[in-house]
């Protein structure tokens, strides 16, 4: 298998490490110019990576291609480059619709929208895809796997809930921040808060119920737990989240 990569940011990096990193028989990359930096330290470490000097040249060397570009862009990266019908565009944008991905990349035979995530460099990946297509099930299923949603507009319900990540960590950083007030060392309060919420997101990697059955099991009637949980709600806290979430999807569908 060979794959091409229009952008060179840290989506594209995880994947490459992800299909690369102790591979004992990883397929070619390459790698468009764009973020030298990036794309000389991958093939510095990776030997089946090769930087190529123009997003042409990537084309010309694989028939799957990643598309990790800054969405703004992508139209005028897109339209400057020659397309074989043989070409399979997987794109990892945001809120760009299949059908102005087709339109930009004629006369590619298939087009496809993807979510790939940083664990993919650790092969742990759940990547959304839509629609389910051969080439992008190899690719995703290698760095962690592939779930497929009923319609293309369910994509972007995926994509919303992926906005949420630096909100969790501030929610992280608020409870460590609280612990060096009350006079924790700063380091000290920072291992903690991982520590406990990283052992926590291993319970729900190894959970089968429901999330609400996981809380459940993390509070006792009259508890610590239960007494902040309630104090959260009552001030309207999954409200907030709601409606953010509301106003990403929003954006994400008017574009």
């Amino acid at each position: 298998m060979e794959y091409g990569f229009i952008g060179a940011g840290e989506i594209t990096a995880a994947i490459v490490e992800g299909l690369s990193n102790d591979i004992a028989d990883p397929p070619s990359i390459f790698l468009s110019p764009r973020s030298r930096s990036v794309g000389q330290e991958l093939s510095a470490r990776f030997a089946n990576v090769k930087v190529c000097d123009s997003n042409q040249a990537v084309l010309d060397s694989a028939t799957t291609i990643i598309l990790a570009v800054r969405t703004p862009i992508a139209e005028e990266v897109l339209r400057d480059l020659t397309f074989r019908p043989e070409h399979v565009l997987i794109s990892a944008l945001a809120g760009v619709r299949l059908d102005q991905l087709s339109e930009w990349a004629t006369p590619a035979r298939e087009v496809v929208r993807s979510i790939p995530l940083p664990p993919a460099a650790r092969r742990q990946s759940l990547t959304a895809i839509y629609p389910d297509n051969t080439e992008a099930r190899a690719l995703f299923d290698s760095i962690g796997g592939t779930v497929v949603p009923d319609a293309e507009k369910d994509l972007d319900i995926f994509s919303a809930a992926t906005a949420t990540f630096a909100a969790h960590l501030d929610y992280l950083g608020t409870i460590a921040a609280w612990m060096t007030d009350q006079g924790i060392e700063d380091t000290t309060a920072t291992t903690f808060t991982s520590h406990i919420f990283g052992q926590l997101g291993q319970d729900l990697l190894q959970q089968t119920g429901s999330l609400e059955t996981l809380t459940g099991k993390h509070m006792t009637p009259g508890g610590l737990n239960e007494h902040l949980l309630t104090d959260l709600r009552t001030n309207g806290v999954p409200d907030t989240v709601r409606h953010a979430l509301d106003g990403i999807l929003t954006r994400l569908r008017d574009k």
